[in-house]
């Protein structure tokens, strides 16, 4: 049975597969907190303190329960993605997507590379649908009370996560070489969505490397808009589309059309890989065939050289013979 192909489908969160950033829904909603006024704390933390900003929102969701008295562990943060409002289309998107490949020899891996909240995340309705989430977390007491962040994911360090879908199984050690025909999922099987400039060197790994990188916008949002296509003219991206996941949209449309060019390029590969092989049988054959020509030839020639010495020696012997009976 022919082996299938692998295909890895990563998502970006935040403005991706939902309109907002997480926190601004039942956390910040419950908690009544601005999230004007939040995201602007966050901007002033990390520059005080010279640090992430990722790493600065973490720490303001802790000191803003805190300041409130709220209860808070790492179920009550699954709580809080429960109710995260996701784009049209979402809930159905991947199991459209797993029906379309479903004949054609193809296995689809879906991933999440956030900077947000991994345990709002998982907290979603679609949190099963994915192979691995890569996200920012927390470190847990044995209470599971959050104590330190364990993961800070910014948009520089979301790349080493491609990497390791690249290598696959292969990937105990990130920086370790893995031969290409190695690794689990090419570059050129993959396919990121993100919305933003935090997205960008995901994305242009992604496209550099011969995949697929698609910068959705939320519709009818003027400003993201304009986003997406900045994106498109600085070349970090190959497709823009509305963050409409529903059946036949245009982003739907896209990703199909891509899946199927993963398989011609497939296709294509090997019959090129056929044709080499032939070749080089035939190069193979020929140079066989010239070293036996070779090997012919100077037999032959060898041959005829002894050949000629043996008639020289019967001409000295017969010369020979001549004078001694001459003599006689």
């Amino acid at each position: 049975m022919t082996k299938k192909i692998q295909i890895a489908i990563c998502y970006d969160f935040d403005g991706t597969l939902s309109p907002k950033n997480m926190q601004e829904y039942d956390f910040m909603k419950k908690l009544k907190i601005s999230p004007k006024k939040f995201w602007k704390d966050v901007t002033k933390l990390a520059k005080e303190q010279n640090a992430d900003n990722i790493a600065a929102y973490m720490k303001l969701m802790i000191d803003e329960l805190e300041k409130r008295k709220k209860p808070y562990n790492k179920k009550i943060f699954k709580d809080y993605g429960k109710t995260i409002k996701l784009y049209d289309g979402v809930d159905t998107w991947f199991k459209r997507i797993d029906e379309y490949v479903k004949d054609k020899n193809i296995s689809v891996k879906h991933f999440i590379i956030s900077s947000g909240l991994k345990e709002m995340i998982e907290g979603t309705k679609i949190a099963k649908r994915f192979e691995k989430i890569y996200a920012s977390s927390f470190m847990y007491d044995a209470n599971n009370i959050p104590k330190w962040p364990a993961v800070v994911l910014n948009f520089t360090t979301k790349t080493r996560y491609l990497f390791e879908i690249n290598k696959g199984k292969n990937c105990s050690n990130i920086n370790k070489y893995v031969p290409d025909e190695e690794r689990e999922i090419p570059f050129s099987n993959m396919i990121y969505i993100g919305d933003g400039e935090t997205d960008v060197p995901c994305m242009k790994i992604v496209k550099k490397e011969g995949g697929h990188s698609i910068a959705v916008y939320k519709p009818k949002s003027s400003t993201k808009l304009k986003i997406a296509e900045q994106l498109v003219k600085d070349n970090r991206v190959n497709f823009m589309a509305p963050a409409d996941y529903t059946e036949d949209s245009h982003l739907e449309n896209i990703v199909k059309s891509i899946i199927d060019k993963i398989i011609s390029d497939k296709r294509l590969n090997s019959f090129k890989q056929k044709f080499y092989n032939t070749e080089q049988k035939i190069k193979n054959d020929n140079n066989i065939e010239k070293g036996i020509n070779s090997i012919v030839g100077n037999t032959e020639k060898q041959n005829v050289a002894e050949i000629k010495e043996t008639d020289e020696i019967m001409d000295k012997i017969e010369e020979s013979t001549e004078n001694n009976n001459g003599n006689i």
